[in-house]
């Protein structure tokens, strides 16, 4: 196995992210509930721990996307790219050796591309104008930082901001693993620990995220995120009249009203309380635009717990976290989640540096293509095992997958039948190509997910 890093530097940085991840990952469940970070359901954990095998058996590499497979080449394999000055490498993130990998190709295509440091890319221009909401308001006192390495420990990524052993959000099913103790990050609260220790008290961390998810039009595999903290000394507060807890959420609860007027004008705006396990009390901010009520974030007073841990024991502090791709869905109008990650001119050359809110204007009107699969599911089955198999064969051709139908027989044998719908942003598929598809897309299923196909 070759080595993640090249540089002395990024040496450094691997051995920091080996020395954090002390702490075991919790064990996989098969039950399931809700989670808030994701609308599909999402497994939980049980107390016993899956076998190397197992999970070596669902959650294999996903295949390279139709036309690609089989041409794995040595240069392929030697491929990295950069991020922060850390190379990273196809090798050092999909590992067919490792049994608690399930990085699939399709995902480390993705690393280093970072849509958020492109001015003239939707998520670039939105990340630049929350920024000069920033600068302007809080001149030369938020530090950024935009080009932070995506592979973290599982200890800077759920322990360092108390998400509980029995997370949801640890689940196989639900994040990218590198290994057993190494993930790419979930969220830019991964980073949170590290810059307090390194004595940041206010700072904005931008970044693409990664998790297992559903496929429709406003689910996708890699996002971004940016993450605002800042943090207040007994001072700040001495004589408002208020504890800390309390002055911390007040002028939480201020700046992100002037963020939301900054970026939406003047709408009306409603505080929704909410749970998170960094944050207590916790809020989420929604505001009525174009006709309904749109959850624009979620944020909260730090848990002491986290400043205490990170040498600010007197301190208080707040956080907030949003999505990038959310936004700007709703700010340029822009219907697919997928059209993001597009190259085609006439998607990039409708944006321009330092212009928000320019309204897309379609260029495709081609028709999506439906295949219908149904099989009988197993115990370790999961809807995003099956999208995770999905995308590895069609890539973002595949637009949305739904289940239509399920029924258990007498002999409680569960079918569950899909509808995938195929669709090109950028051209016509053919019937062959499509067919071709759903072909390989059934012979995956089959023996990726060990289902039996009706």
């Amino acid at each position: 196995m070759r080595p993640l890093i090249r540089t002395a530097r990024c040496c450094l940085l691997r051995a920091r992210v080996r020395a954090m991840a002390t702490l075991p990952m919790a064990p996989l469940a098969a039950a399931s509930i809700s989670s808030s970070a994701s609308s599909s359901t999402r497994p939980v954990f049980s107390s016993s721990r899956p076998s190397r095998l197992l999970l070596a058996r669902f959650f294999p590499a996903a295949p390279a996307p139709v036309g690609q497979r089989g041409l794995r080449t040595s240069a392929a394999a030697a491929a990295a790219v950069e991020v922060g000055g850390v190379k990273i490498a196809r090798d050092d993130v999909v590992k067919e050796d490792d049994p608690t990998n399930n990085v699939p190709d399709t995902i480390f295509s993705k690393i280093g591309l970072q849509l958020h440091r492109r001015d003239s890319h939707p998520l670039g221009i939105l990340k630049n104008t929350i920024y000069d909401y920033f600068d302007k308001n809080f001149a030369g006192q938020f530090d950024k930082f935009d080009d932070l390495c995506p592979l973290v420990s599982v200890k800077q990524n759920f322990d360092d901001v108390l998400v509980p052993a029995d997370h949801v959000s640890r689940s196989y099913n639900d994040t990218y693993y590198v290994d057993s103790q190494t993930v790419l990050r979930c969220h830019t609260s991964a980073h949170q620990a590290e810059l307090l220790r390194d004595g940041h008290t206010h700072f904005l961390v931008t970044g693409d995220v990664y998790r297992r998810d559903s496929i429709d039009s406003t689910h996708y595999p890699v996002f971004h995120q940016m993450e605002g903290f800042r943090v207040f000394s007994p001072d700040d507060w001495s004589g408002s009249g208020m504890d800390g807890t309390a002055y911390a959420a007040a002028d939480l609860k201020k700046t992100l009203e002037g963020l939301a007027r900054h970026l939406f004008g003047a709408v009306e705006m409603r505080w929704v309380d909410t749970y998170f396990p960094f944050t207590n009390p916790s809020f989420e901010l929604e505001i009525y635009f174009q006709d309904d009520w749109l959850e624009v974030l979620g944020c909260g007073v730090t848990e002491q717990e986290i400043l205490k841990r990170n040498g600010r024991t007197d301190h208080v502090a707040w956080a907030f976290g949003l999505g990038l791709e959310r936004l700007a869905m709703v700010l340029f109008d822009i219907p697919d989640i997928r059209l993001f990650w597009s190259n085609d001119k006439r998607f990039t050359s409708q944006f321009s540096e330092g212009k928000l809110g320019v309204k897309f204007k379609p260029f495709s009107k081609f028709p999506p293509c439906y295949k219908d699969m149904s099989f009988w599911i197993n115990d370790a089955f999961t809807e995003n095992n099956l999208c995770e198999v999905v995308r590895g064969i069609a890539g973002d051709l595949a637009e949305e997958v739904k289940l239509i139908d399920n029924f258990t027989n007498k002999k409680g044998m569960t079918s569950h039948c899909y509808r995938i719908a195929y669709r090109s942003m950028e051209r016509s598929l053919t019937d062959e190509e499509i067919n071709n598809l759903q072909l390989n897309v059934r012979e995956a299923v089959k023996n990726k997910l060990n289902v039996e196909l009706r």
